[in-house]
């Protein structure tokens, strides 16, 4: 480790931790060096003695409630859930309880002393599907590296309006709206966003497309398919005027349907897939109707 910085050493020497977590520690102090606390681009010399504090974990102040989880998957390092529309993932202004991450805190209580009870992406309150939760600061280590370097694969079924191409990719970079603030939109100065789709089925004025994400920004199925001229059914906030011929919808057409990774633990590569949610099926089924 001689020539290293202490922050490097630290990334090698404690993996399971991200390395944002490993600077918060080296800038509060709970990181020392001989004793002595350093500022996180000190150098080692090599031979050092290196001390870590853990600080234990913060109160977030949210509370455990007994609601509802549809499990398809839990091992000691890892749940995944299908999430019903309608269920907030995290406290916010508006929906300071009641939402997914009061549910996990009452499901599995060591989540109290994971970040964001271990959430590591989230859906949309009215976008039902798979989402993976975290069990350990390792294993959300892991997992946030593997959304970082794009592995992980997140597949969804939309309905949108109109018939898109057989298949097309959106490369178009999302951020804050400049002027309506609760929305996202595609702007110059965005985020990398990059949502790749195929069409699986087409009706009278509006098409069933799967969406697979490369990247995980907020609202990026809605404002891509908005963006190439076929926004959500369902999505009000995404859609400028809705078409005659649309169906009625009462959220946005969006389920997570398919979920793949590796595991945290082993390395094995794991996928997960639902059937669609009762009331797209039900809507669907409609459409299909004679």
């Amino acid at each position: 480790m001689a020539g290293l910085r202490i922050d490097q050493a630290l990334a090698r020497l404690l993996p399971e931790h991200s390395r944002n977590r490993l600077q918060g520690w080296l800038k509060s102090g709970a990181v020392r060096v001989d004793g002595a606390v350093v500022a996180p681009r000190h150098r080692l010399r090599g031979g050092e003695r290196l001390s870590v504090e853990q600080p234990p974990p913060e109160d977030s102040g949210h509370r455990a409630e007994s609601i509802p989880l549809n499990i398809v998957h839990e091992d000691e390092a890892l749940l995944v859930i299908d999430k019903p529309a309608g269920l907030v993932v995290h406290p916010g202004n508006g929906n300071p309880d009641g939402t997914l991450l009061n549910a996990l805190l009452h499901h599995a209580p060591e989540l109290a002393g994971v970040p964001r009870a271990g959430i590591v992406h989230r859906l949309d309150k009215d976008t039902s599907g798979l989402l993976v939760v975290a069990r350990s600061l390792a294993s959300q280590t892991e997992l946030v590296r593997q959304l970082q370097q794009r592995s992980v694969r997140r597949h969804y079924l939309a309905l949108v309006h109109g018939v898109p191409p057989a298949q097309g990719t959106v490369d178009a970079p999302i951020g804050r709206h400049p002027v309506h603030r609760t929305r996202m939109a595609v702007v110059a100065a965005g985020k990398p966003a990059v949502t790749h789709y195929r069409l699986r089925q087409s009706f009278q004025g509006c098409s069933l497309v799967e969406c697979r994400l490369e990247t995980g920004r907020t609202h990026q199925i809605r404002v891509h398919m908005a963006h190439v001229g076929h926004p959500l059914v369902g999505d009000d906030t995404y859609r400028a005027r809705r078409p005659s011929a649309a169906p009625a919808f009462d959220r946005q057409a969006l389920h997570a349907f398919r979920l793949g990774l590796e595991h945290p633990l082993t390395g094995i590569a794991c996928a997960w897939e639902v059937a669609i949610a009762d009331d797209f099926r039900q809507l669907i089924e409609q459409l299909e109707a004679p």
